[in-house]
């Protein structure tokens, strides 16, 4: 029993990821990363919870996870493909996003392979110049929320100490996605416009996720993991308009987000203080795709993606779990859109250089 709660615990957030084209610029193209904060160590032995129920003779079948989670980061650096803007630094004519992710994920386990998942996000995010506040945008609020189901592979636990689980999730319009503001220009001339999508709390549309999660103890008591995330959104626009001079920039695309981690993690021992700790180091790719799986791809929209390194730990005590992770970029892409490709240009974006995500989880 001892040696099942020293591993790393549970699957404490919803697999599908509400992925977010994030921090833009002036004529520029913001960054790429993933709305859900993702528990650091997700999916490494989610059996931990049935193991806890069971050992404090609580019904796993009807077992409740809340799972509370916050990112927090400053995207400012532009690039342009895999090229560094250096000169934007330069020119003091960056932009500067502050984003501040929360997220309320729920797990009702119905039976030891089946549970109802369902995920609430919510964004608190401003957008600046970097050498003053002019054209300051400060925009907040709940975002698109999902709900769905998800099933292990083979019934937990397992002999392996391994699984796959798989899960499926309808992403609701919920989000405001045409917030607007007063924004002041140098001269002080006011205007009232749309806030940038990259800090509008949704997109309005509808779509659905598909998610996989795996783990395996492989040696030493080290697992592996890997979980992958894709939300489609079909419809070709959100119909939010655009003030972009450019051909067909002037509303903004509905996109396709993805999210991909893998990495290993191995329980602390030896240290009676550092029981239920467990540490990780793995990568992590997240970003937009050119093109969506389903549907048109036009309209205004920032592709590419960010590689991370993502060193993490979790730990964890009777029914409650606590995870943090800092993903650190070590490759930034801003690829051409499908409207830079048509007006034979490509529009640059900017990112950060790493990222702080935090959260909490409880066991009913």
């Amino acid at each position: 029993m001892k040696k099942l709660l020293l591993r790393s615990a549970v699957s404490a957030a919803s697999l599908s990821l509400s992925l977010f084209c994030l921090q833009p610029a002036a004529h520029a193209q913001g960054c790429v990363a993933a709305h859900s904060p993702q528990p650091v160590i997700s999916g490494l032995d989610p059996t931990n919870q049935a193991v806890i129920a069971h050992s404090s003779g609580t019904n796993f079948l009807h077992g409740l996870t809340i799972s509370t989670g916050y990112r927090v980061y400053n995207s400012y650096r532009h690039y342009i493909g895999t090229d560094y803007q250096a000169q934007r630094q330069a020119l003091h004519n960056a932009v500067v996003n502050h984003v501040n992710l929360f997220e309320l994920d729920l797990n009702y386990q119905l039976t030891p392979r089946w549970s109802v998942i369902a995920t609430i996000p919510a964004m608190e995010a401003t957008r600046h110049g970097q050498s003053s506040a002019t054209n300051f945008y400060r925009s907040g609020g709940i975002g698109d929320v999902t709900v769905g189901a998800q099933a292990w592979v083979w019934r937990p636990p397992t002999e392996s100490h391994g699984n796959v689980a798989i899960s499926a999730q309808l992403k609701l319009p919920t989000g405001i996605n045409d917030a607007k503001g007063t924004t002041y220009a140098k001269n002080g001339t006011a205007s009232t416009q749309p806030f940038d999508e990259s800090i509008q709390p949704g997109d309005g549309t509808y779509g659905f996720a598909l998610a996989t999660e795996a783990y395996r103890e492989i040696h030493w008591r080290t697992s592996a993991y890997f979980t992958g995330s894709w939300l489609f959104s079909p419809q070709d626009t959100t119909g939010v308009a655009q003030n972009r001079s450019a051909p067909g920039e002037n509303v903004i695309s509905a996109t396709d987000q993805y999210l991909w981690r893998g990495g290993f993690s191995r329980p602390v021992t030896g240290v009676k203080l550092l029981r239920g700790m467990a540490l990780s180091f793995g990568g992590r790719m997240e970003g937009v795709p050119v093109r969506d799986a389903f549907g048109a791809s036009n309209g205004f929209r920032r592709p590419g993606y960010v590689i991370s390194i993502e060193p993490g730990m979790m730990y964890s005590r009777g029914r409650w779990g606590f995870y943090a992770s800092g993903p650190w970029a070590m490759e930034r892409n801003r690829k051409t859109s499908v409207t830079d490709i048509a007006n034979h240009t490509h529009g640059d974006a900017a990112f950060a250089d790493y990222t702080v995500i935090t959260g909490i989880s409880r066991t009913f």
